[in-house]
């Protein structure tokens, strides 16, 4: 018998210590939906995967007969399928900026942070990626200082791609100067502190900040 039939309940098949399942787990915890989580050691996937996920990969959603991998196409599914609270934009410019915002996220701080999380290769590779995304996150810094979110006056998505990032870098020893990022500092404490932050940590993750 297949997974598909198998299970009848919303099921998300996660890495315990991925930023992008992070990602989906912070958006369920927000939405305070009722899932099933697989945790899945990524070296020993079970067959059951890669049965639905032609790529194996994680995060995997499943909802009934829907199969949803990539982490950013689940989260908009999940704002849609449950609305409340919204976690993108309403009109049509503010949420191109968001899906952007997102796109920027990855492309200057979510590989990097890729790289460190393995962390085999070459150390000048991981030297330089720690330097480029520790220099990248602080340039941004100034920009909490404008909005309470991440440019927004209110909690989206960019937020659920952000925080997971932010999480790791005690893991991947990248120290933020407190003096030339206290916006940002306040916008960590924030996010670190939120219920549906909270929620939405493993045990794994917690361990990254003892």
């Amino acid at each position: 018998m297949s997974v598909v039939t198998k299970r009848s309940s919303m099921t998300l098949f996660s890495d315990a210590r991925d930023q992008y399942s992070h990602r989906v787990r912070m958006v369920l915890a927000e939405k305070g939906v009722s899932v099933e989580i697989v945790d899945v050691d990524p070296g020993n996937k079970p067959e059951d995967l890669a049965e639905i996920n032609p790529y194996n990969s994680l995060p995997t959603l499943l909802d009934r007969d829907l199969v949803l991998y990539e982490a950013n196409v689940i989260m908009e599914y999940l704002d849609e399928r449950f609305p409340h609270p919204p976690l993108l934009p309403v009109y049509p410019v503010q949420r191109a900026l968001s899906r952007l915002w997102i796109t920027r996220v990855e492309r200057e701080w979510s590989g990097r942070l890729d790289v460190l999380m393995v962390g085999k290769g070459r150390e000048t590779v991981l030297t330089k990626a720690r330097k480029e995304l520790r220099e990248s996150i602080i340039s941004i810094a100034p920009i909490f200082s404008e909005k309470p979110f991440f440019m927004n006056e209110d909690f989206t998505l960019v937020d659920c791609c952000v925080a997971p990032i932010l999480w790791r870098l005690k893991d991947v020893d990248i120290a933020l100067p407190e003096k030339s990022t206290r916006p940002l500092q306040k916008y960590i404490q924030m996010m670190f502190e939120r219920e549906g932050f909270r929620a939405s940590l493993t045990e794994s993750e917690l361990e990254m900040r003892e």
